[in-house]
């Protein structure tokens, strides 16, 4: 059947929520599928590209967003949408080229990420159609039916590659994940060494933490303490609680999401290594608040802080090459992540492109929670 795609308005809220709610039932974990307030805001001020698509008849049967920032230069594909009557017609794949298409050419994007459902292969292919590559897997990033594993995709502007500062030394243990994104994006990691290893700070989980979680005064003492745009760096991410030291050494900045069962810690003043030592009872406090999930996103050539995080059990979840342009040069970032839960692959539709990430995966988490004599047996 043919449908129209258009831009989205704000008499579009109403049958949008409605088309989510058919798609995910209660449990989508995106506010611009299921508030209105979010909604309107995305739809006015500027800072999001959102097509829907409707029938001849004029039954809104599709929607696909790109969230981008003031100033910012990557853009994320979210809300992807297609009523279950409609599917099967290339409808999903053609919002997603649309959406994208859109907002490469309104504004200086270097790229456009994506988180992706395993539920089945389908959400793979419409992003890989339409240009996306994979950078890893987020195991047990949130909860929708059940807790669930997503896989990050990204999409860049012409040239962009090509613009990246090269990283001479990374942890060891990233190197599986670097030469599965060797693989999956056509970078040449091989010049990329294993650092000497440093000495981490020993893991303890009796340190006090206190979690602050008042989303306005976080955010003002966030701009106190990181004044310069430049000196905040998680893409799409605004931080709603502080977790404090009680000793005043530190202040990890969280984006903390009680409904998806996620946290993402978004900066650390004064630096992310300032954690060491600590992490674990960051972890439980933020497990105490609902957050079963974990992630840091660190720059690939910051050794010190990937060393840290690394002794606390985080694992190298995601690559993303290019992320950051600070002038005419471009900087790789790397996800760590952590999960409380049991991680199951059993119902993980892993597609071929994802299968060197997967192995680069539990490559690093074998290596990290079992030990060396178990390995090797």
């Amino acid at each position: 059947m043919n449908t129209v795609l258009s831009p989205a308005s704000v008499q579009d809220i109403a049958e949008l929520r409605q088309l989510y709610f058919e798609v995910y039932g209660h449990g989508y974990p995106v506010p611009l599928g299921s508030e209105p307030a979010v909604m309107r805001r995305l739809i006015t001020d500027g800072t999001a590209h959102w097509l829907t698509a409707r029938t001849h008849t004029g039954d809104l049967v599709g929607s696909a967003v790109v969230q981008t920032e003031p100033g910012g230069r990557i853009g994320k594909l979210v809300g992807l949408a297609v009523h279950p009557g409609h599917r099967g017609g290339g409808l999903a794949s053609r919002l997603t080229g649309a959406v994208c298409d859109e907002a490469f050419a309104d504004g200086p994007l270097d790229s456009v990420y994506a988180t992706v459902r395993l539920v089945t292969e389908g959400p793979q292919q419409v992003v890989v159609r339409n240009g996306f590559r994979p950078l890893g897997l987020l195991p047990n990033a949130v909860e929708v039916e059940g807790c669930e594993t997503l896989a990050l995709f990204a999409r860049y502007a012409d040239g962009v590659l090509e613009c990246r500062e090269p990283v001479a030394n990374v942890p060891e243990r990233l190197s599986a994940l670097l030469s599965a994104a060797s693989c999956g994006v056509g970078i040449d990691y091989t010049r990329t060494r294993p650092a000497a290893r440093r000495g981490a700070a020993a893991v303890t989980g009796d340190a006090p933490i206190e979690l602050i979680a008042a989303p306005a005064f976080t955010r003002r003492r966030f701009l106190e303490l990181f004044p310069a745009a430049d000196d905040r760096f998680f893409p799409l991410h605004t931080p709603n609680a502080v977790l404090v030291a009680a000793d005043g050494r530190f202040e990890a900045y969280a984006d903390l999401d009680p409904v998806a069962g996620s946290c993402a810690l978004v900066a650390v003043h004064p630096r992310p290594s300032a954690v060491a030592g600590t992490l674990e009872a960051v972890i439980a406090s933020v497990a105490r608040a609902g957050a079963d999930y974990v992630e840091a996103l660190l720059p690939l050539a910051d050794t010190e802080a990937l060393e840290v995080f690394l002794a606390s059990g985080f694992v190298p979840s995601a690559v993303y090459p290019a992320m950051r342009r600070i002038r005419d040069r471009l900087h790789d970032y790397v996800v760590l992540s952590r999960t409380s839960r049991q991680i199951d692959f059993r119902a993980t539709a892993v597609s071929p492109l994802l299968q060197p990430y997967l192995g680069a995966y539990l490559s690093a988490w074998t290596t990290t929670y079992l030990p060396l004599h178990e390995v090797s047996r």
